[in-house]
């Protein structure tokens, strides 16, 4: 079964959110120059590249990404294209069968130029976290860096998923992602007390049953 990898590659002039550490790779060791080892540092956000956000994000009392459970991070995911629409309301998802697949990504390719920081995003009606919710999904992704609008203050996305018990992944690459079931596999890093964490996303194509 085809594997594609959904994670957007880390490297030298990656955007980051404005004002959040820019990602930067350098060797401290180069067996070139003589060290028994090559050994590299790096430094970043933990909102650069494909990310989840812990709740701990933006509510002081969420979970933090150590301490979230894995279980939304694997199994049945479906990719749904949404391309050309600002605003996703209810009547773009409610066409897919998602009791078949509780993990929902959006391919907006909204986000084209990774070394540019968009200016504006797509973004989910106010109605549509409860919506997932009500519909047992437990894990919503994006192609973007955020699922509420740049400019937002408040929130309410993050807040209306996280209400609804649903964990977020954000900044996925889905481009040459096709709509269907998969398997995904998206573990965030173990970083006690962080507010997110980098993943390494993977959509693997699932066997039709016979």
């Amino acid at each position: 079964m085809r594997i594609y990898d959904v994670s957007v590659a880390l490297r030298q002039g990656l955007a980051s959110w404005p004002g959040d550490a820019a990602f930067q790779h350098v060797w401290t060791c180069k067996k070139s120059q003589g060290a028994t080892v090559n050994v590299s540092e790096m430094r970043l956000s933990v909102h650069t590249g494909t990310h989840v956000d812990a709740p701990f994000h933006f509510s002081d009392e969420g979970a933090t990404a150590a301490d979230l459970s894995l279980e939304p991070f694997f199994g049945p995911a479906i990719v749904i294209d949404v391309r050309g629409r600002p605003l996703i309301r209810i009547g773009d998802l409610d066409g897919h069968d998602l009791s078949r697949a509780p993990r929902v990504l959006l391919r907006t390719s909204a986000w084209p130029d990774k070394t540019h920081f968009p200016d504006s995003i797509p973004t989910l009606g106010s109605e549509v976290p409860s919506w997932l919710g009500d519909k047992g999904v437990m894990l919503f992704g994006i192609d973007v860096p955020s699922v509420d609008a740049i400019d937002s203050k408040d929130l309410p996305i993050h807040h209306g998923l996280s209400a609804a018990g649903i964990c977020i992944l954000e900044s996925l690459d889905l481009d040459a992602v096709p709509e269907g079931i998969y398997e995904l596999v998206a573990l965030p890093l173990k970083i006690v007390g962080s507010d997110g964490a980098p993943v390494r996303a993977i959509l693997r194509e699932i066997k039709p049953a016979r």
